[in-house]
Order: C-alpha cells, then sequence, then structure tokens
C-alpha cells in the first residue's frame, strides 16, 4: 500500500513537471507576437514582363489582396500611357505597336476609392524574358533565432524557394513550420510547405502549382500554438 501511494506522488510529480514545462515552451514561443491580422490592401502584376516585341501580344494579369492578405476577384480597368506605342484592351492583353516606353496601369474601385498598380513596359526589337527570381532575409520576431538569406525562382511545375548558407533556427521549437503567405501575421489563407526539418545552412522546397508573385511573404510559426516565430518579404 505504502509502495502504490509513493508510486503515485511520484508520478504526480511528474505529470505536474511536464505541464510546467509545457506552459514555459508555450510562453517562450509566443514572446510578444500578439499582432493583428489587417495588411494595407494591395493590387499587384502576376505576369512578369519588362520587354515585348513589336507587333507582339500578352495577357497581362493583376491580383488583388484584401487587408487580411486573401486574394479576391475583382473588376479591372486598364490603361495605356501611349496608345501609339502599345494598345491595352479592356481585358489586359497588351499589343506592342511601335518602339518606346509606355506606363500600363491596372485599376480596381475599392471601398469607394481607386486602387492602382503601374508597369513600365519597354517595347523593342523582341520580347525578353524577366528574370523570374525574388530575394529576402528571414528575421525573427520571437525569442527564438531565425535568419539567413533565400531565393523564389520560377520552375517548370511552380517554383523553388531556396535558403543561403546563413539560415540558421532553433531546433527545439514544437512543430514548427514553414509557410507562403500575403499576411505574415497569421496562416488564414497561407500556403502550408512543410514541418521544418533543417535548422541550419543550405536546402530548397519545390512548391508545384505556385507562381513566383503569387505570395509576398515567407512565414515561420510554431504550429501547435498557431504563433508566430519569425517571417521575411520577398523583394
Amino acid at each position: 500500500m505504502d509502495f502504490l501511494r509513493i508510486r503515485f506522488i511520484i508520478d504526480m510529480k511528474y505529470y505536474k513537471y511536464l505541464i510546467i514545462l509545457l506552459f514555459i515552451s508555450l510562453y517562450s514561443c509566443i514572446g510578444d507576437d500578439i499582432v493583428e491580422d489587417f495588411v494595407e490592401p494591395q493590387l499587384r502584376f502576376i505576369t512578369a514582363l519588362d520587354t515585348i516585341g513589336i507587333g507582339e501580344t500578352i495577357q497581362l494579369q493583376v491580383q488583388f489582396f484584401n487587408n487580411v492578405g486573401s486574394a479576391e476577384d475583382t473588376e479591372v480597368s486598364w490603361s495605356s500611357s501611349n496608345d501609339n506605342i502599345a494598345i491595352i484592351s479592356e481585358d489586359g492583353l497588351l499589343w506592342a505597336r511601335e518602339k518606346g516606353e509606355v506606363i500600363i496601369s491596372a485599376t480596381i474601385n475599392y471601398e469607394g476609392e481607386a486602387l492602382r498598380v503601374e508597369k513600365v513596359i519597354v517595347v523593342d526589337e523582341e520580347t525578353i524574358e524577366v528574370p523570374n527570381e525574388r530575394i529576402g532575409s528571414l528575421r525573427s520576431t520571437s525569442s527564438y533565432a531565425l535568419k539567413g538569406d533565400f531565393v523564389l525562382t520560377s520552375t517548370e511545375t511552380g517554383v523553388n524557394l531556396a535558403f543561403s548558407e546563413d539560415y540558421e533556427t532553433d531546433d527545439v521549437l514544437p512543430g514548427l513550420y514553414i509557410y507562403l503567405t500575403n499576411n505574415p501575421s497569421t496562416v488564414n489563407d497561407a500556403l502550408v510547405i512543410g514541418e521544418v526539418t533543417t535548422f541550419k545552412g543550405v536546402h530548397n522546397y519545390q512548391i508545384d502549382d505556385v507562381a513566383i508573385n503569387d505570395y509576398s511573404h515567407v512565414l515561420y510559426f510554431c504550429k501547435p500554438f498557431n504563433v508566430k516565430v519569425g517571417d521575411g518579404v520577398f523583394e
């Protein structure tokens, strides 16, 4: 009987210890990351194009992201600063007519105000593809280490996210996951890349069915507690 009582006391102390450790881990993981989900609404060019050849046509596309970073379909008005150089239809089809530079504008109505994005396009002898590459650097927003440069490049099936030699993060976090998102304050509507299994040095992720301009941030979250660890913005 005394043996069972002693065993019960030991077990209770053990579970109490685990609860304390869990609380400490949760508190440390959360840190100061109590933030709001609001982000500035953005209209973004999805089509990567700088130079188009005379006589050629190309379909331009933009995407609107609302004040929580979610994509929304909306009616777009297109315009060209010089129709002699390039004409754009109401559906965004661009036709290059003669050499020169032209500013293509896309405008939507958002909450009673015009939201516009512009892109300078050169009309020349031939179309030149833009290097499909975006770079950035990670930063920690918690008490845990997170740093390193990264580059996002287009592939035949999607994009590749590669981290450089200076990448480093803590391996003590329970359930650390990496995401692509347009709102670095939440994982709502974010694309889950996967659980973090490399904590230092060069590594990469192949992400299919994603375009290079679909997302604005890389995001690291402590998934069991749904709290932010750090992020990095694509330039």
